[in-house]
């Protein structure tokens, strides 16, 4: 009696195996239909997009095959995968290292100066643009405000120090015999101040476009409820551009401590090294100069590893705290 009806309960069990494959291979016929038919309608924009990604992949991806160095001990002979396996050697040596306090407090220094400055500085210039009735002044502010990002930086640099030579520069005159290049306390003042004068106006263009797409309606509503400019910018174009002003803030909290290296190291000198020491200079003196490249490739990742955590955080705040987050 058992046997008799464990057959139908096989056959059942049989068809539902069947249907159920038969439903995944359909599945899967009509995924590879829709991606068939998605890459021949839009093949030209995936066309486009190959040189982004082989630069990506080429500089961002093929990189991180050499950050094993960090975890090994780099010998020429034997290459990137032939040195002894050293663990967190060179992790300990940064952070027991005694200019460790000072490289990582001149970085977060610099870091959170400039991160504030060329955050809020570009928000403000932006308000104080789309709030402008004429357009001619308009354009020509904004022309004017974006024109300097396209200064090189040892141009910026060469700038800076001409401006600032005692006795004969524009602003050296004023300050006289205080060569501020010199002076470990302005170092960071003259960075981030060159850098808002330089960035401020480019970056201010993502925020205009931003404002361009408030109602004109909105304005007009507000003007009859007797809102003046302030009023305008308070409860308008601030609440418009607060989710782009929240993403731009977690993408800058990736690198944050990602002080460029090229303008430091141009400013630097023996007089402001107290001050202008950084990683990335750090680094740089220890694997090109000192030939150190496991121990500035541990340093490396130890900088990228604060600024993913950095980013991690600033991400989660930001979606449990307004609903706005990158992923």
């Amino acid at each position: 009696m058992t046997s008799k009806e464990s057959k139908p309960i096989e056959a059942n069990g049989t068809k539902t195996s069947q249907v159920v494959d038969n439903f995944e291979a359909r599945k899967h016929w009509s995924i590879g239909r829709k991606l068939s038919w998605h890459f021949r309608q839009y093949w030209h924009l995936w066309l486009m997009t190959i040189p982004g990604m082989a630069f990506v992949a080429i500089f961002a991806y093929v990189p991180m095959y050499g950050l094993q160095l960090a975890f090994k001990e780099f010998t020429p002979k034997k290459g990137l995968t032939g040195g002894k396996f050293v663990g967190l050697k060179y992790f300990e040596k940064f952070v027991t290292s005694p200019l460790f306090g000072e490289i990582m407090g001149n970085t977060v220094n610099i870091a959170l100066w400039t991160l504030l400055t060329g955050f809020i500085a570009p928000i403000i210039l932006a308000l104080l643009l789309n709030q402008m009735q004429n357009q001619k002044i308009k354009s020509f502010v904004q022309t004017i405000t974006y024109m300097p990002h396209f200064i090189s930086i040892v141009v910026l640099v060469s700038m800076v120090t001409l401006f600032l030579t005692p006795g004969t520069g524009l602003l050296g005159r004023v300050f006289g015999a205080n060569n501020l290049l010199a002076s470990p306390d302005a170092f960071v003042h003259i960075y981030w101040i060159s850098g808002v004068w330089q960035s401020c106006g480019w970056s201010a263009i993502i925020y205009l476009a931003a404002l361009s797409s408030v109602d004109p309606g909105l304005y007009e509503a507000a003007k009859i409820d007797g809102a003046n400019r302030l009023q305008l910018i308070r409860h308008v174009d601030i609440p418009t551009i607060l989710p782009t002003c929240v993403i731009l803030l977690i993408m800058n909290m990736g690198h944050v401590l990602n002080v460029g290296f090229d303008k430091t190291f141009l400013m630097q000198n023996t007089m402001n090294m107290p001050a202008s020491e950084v990683i990335s200079t750090y680094v740089y003196k220890v694997g090109m100069v000192s030939n150190q490249f496991s121990y500035s490739t541990a340093i490396g990742l130890f900088n990228t590893i604060i600024n993913f955590i950095f980013l991690m955080l600033a991400n989660g705040i930001s979606r449990r705290v307004s609903d706005t987050s990158i992923f």
